[in-house]
């Protein structure tokens, strides 16, 4: 006689005793699974029709945009990759690309170093540490109009506060609204006058080495400066490479002070005055797009700055696997 098969079970448990359903079982919802997530859909639908309309969809309309000749009130026409081989033909495009690249560079480096030491600074247990703090916190909640007008009146080559004081030590100040020698350094004080929340997330970090480990590079003969070297900074370089990465991508979209030193400080008042050398990316996107209206132009500008983003930010996640150590 043949023996006789038993059924194969629908349920089978895992190694520490977890039964889970097989088969037909598996694809079946409970009505309880099915509430909480028509419920979790609910709460969420706000957000996924805010990222559909106002995300997802002028991402896509903008790459169609960028392969067409649209100038706002005409017909799209396609043109494939005209606006591509156009922007990397047009000069304004390097000068604003180069400027923006000088921002990040000089002004990301400035504020990490400066906002480092200011950080340590403020570290050490003295009275009125609290006050201390607030202060150099306070400038970064001032908004960024506001800010940029304060600047250009501390930047006048006439009365302005900077020259004033560099007179009293025999110094002839720059003239930082026409010379373009100049322009840019002043809109990184700008930047580094409102530097922080960068302040406060290093001293955040400071406050976490363990004391264990600056203690035990004491007792091994390091002094203040080795135990910062090799103990300190490489317990917070997480945080810097996290605020490298947002800076690069907050300066490579650098638009509002750029805006407003120009048309409130600059004597033309034309966008990147003077000579172009306050003409960022965002800057000549805006002129591009609002200005000129051409949208499949400023589309194809977007795109390129997205890749460019995308690629630094690449590279420095990559760096950051192999060189910042991440405790735990």
């Amino acid at each position: 006689m043949k023996e006789k098969k038993s059924p194969k079970s629908s349920i089978s448990s895992t190694s520490d005793g977890v039964i889970l359903p097989q088969g037909r079982m598996s694809k079946k919802w409970s009505k309880r699974t099915r509430r909480n997530f028509l419920t979790g859909i609910g709460f969420s639908s706000l957000w996924i029709i805010g990222f559909l309309a106002f995300t997802l969809y002028p991402m896509a309309a903008s790459l169609y945009y960028s392969f067409t000749e649209y100038h706002f009130k005409t017909a799209k026409l396609w043109i494939g990759l005209a606006n591509y081989l156009k922007l990397f033909k047009d000069p304004l495009f390097y000068t604003a690309l180069g400027n923006t690249c000088y921002l990040v560079v000089v002004g990301i480096s400035l504020t990490i170093v400066i906002s480092l030491t200011c950080a340590i600074l403020l570290n050490f247990k003295v009275s009125g540490q609290s006050f201390y703090r607030v202060i150099y916190f306070l400038p970064s909640i001032v908004p960024t109009v506001a800010a940029t007008l304060l600047f250009i009146w501390v930047l006048n080559p006439n009365q302005g506060y900077l020259n004033t004081l560099l007179g009293k030590f025999g110094i002839y100040g720059p003239d930082w609204f026409k010379d373009p020698n100049w322009s840019k350094p002043g809109l990184i004080l700008l930047s580094l006058w409102g530097m922080g929340q960068t302040i406060m997330i290093y001293l955040s970090g400071l406050q976490d080495v363990p004391t264990s480990l600056l203690e035990a590079a004491e007792i091994d003969g390091a002094n203040w400066f080795q135990r910062l070297r090799y103990v300190t900074i490489p317990l917070i370089a997480p945080l810097t490479m996290f605020i490298l990465i947002m800076g690069i991508i907050g300066m490579f979209q650098y638009f509002a002070q750029a805006y407003v030193f120009a048309n409130a400080g600059a004597v033309s008042g034309a966008l990147g005055s003077p000579l172009h050398s306050t003409l960022f990316y965002s800057l000549y996107l805006y002129q591009v797009g609002f200005m000129q209206l051409d949208l499949g132009y400023a589309s194809a500008m977007a795109w390129v700055l997205f890749v460019i983003i995308m690629v630094c930010t690449l590279v420095l996640l990559r760096y950051s696997s192999r060189r910042v150590y991440y405790a735990g």
